[in-house]
């Protein structure tokens, strides 16, 4: 069955470039974002690396832990580390999973449970469907999956900008709306009434009888 939303994060033990871990003791009581590469040694995904490296701060200072994997051994991860950092300046200082036996890829529905073999011999065209991006929540629970094609670079900025409506949202019961960045006003969502939400909120200003905005809770 596909992985959904709010589903339990599958739980795995693995390889990584800074040794064993079990992923949701590695998560602890923070937040994570687990993104997967078909291959190691590939044009989109050195930029893709080196970006999160460049930009990991924005993640611890949302308690948000950084996991990346790829389908192919630790020893090339290490390696691909200087190719990473010759392109973009960045050099990955967060784990890299090396799951040369695709028990993660299969695990997460990135690659069908009936694939055989090892990661040895295969191409990015074989492993074209693992590039996803899962945010989990300290519950252990998905709260987003994103997949990209091979040929586009995802947009890293947009997962943050996720991230913060994500734990905003957790916290109050309030909704972004589209193009949302932090500061804007939020939409108070259905299951409050008009007199909770001035007691949370204040004023609010009513669109439509269904779409309420107030200012963005502290």
């Amino acid at each position: 069955m596909s992985l959904r939303i709010n589903d339990i994060a599958p739980d795995f033990t693995a390889e990584t470039t800074q040794g064993t871990i079990r992923f949701h003791e590695w998560i602890g009581d923070g937040w994570a974002v687990l993104f997967s590469h078909p291959k190691n040694f590939t044009p989109v995904c050195t930029t893709e690396l080196g970006y999160m490296a460049g930009i990991m701060h924005e993640f611890e200072k949302r308690n948000t832990k950084i996991l990346g994997i790829s389908v192919d051994p630790v020893e090339d991860h290490i390696r691909w580390k200087d190719d990473i950092e010759k392109a973009t300046g960045h050099r990955p200082n967060y784990p890299l999973i090396g799951d040369r036996d695709l028990t993660v890829a299969k695990l997460y529905d990135m690659l069908p449970a009936s694939v055989e073999g090892t990661a040895e011999g295969r191409t990015p065209a074989d492993n074209a469907t693992v590039r996803s991006v899962f945010v989990i929540g300290p519950d252990k629970r998905i709260k987003l999956i994103l997949t990209y094609p091979m040929t586009t670079g995802r947009n890293f900025d947009e997962i943050l900008r996720a991230l913060d409506s994500i734990q905003l949202t957790a916290k109050h019961q309030v909704a972004t709306p589209a193009q949302w960045q932090q500061g804007d006003d939020v939409i108070v969502t259905p299951a409050v009434s008009d007199e909770e939400a001035r007691k949370r909120f204040g004023d609010f200003e009513q669109v439509l009888p269904y779409l309420r905005k107030v200012k963005q809770p502290a």
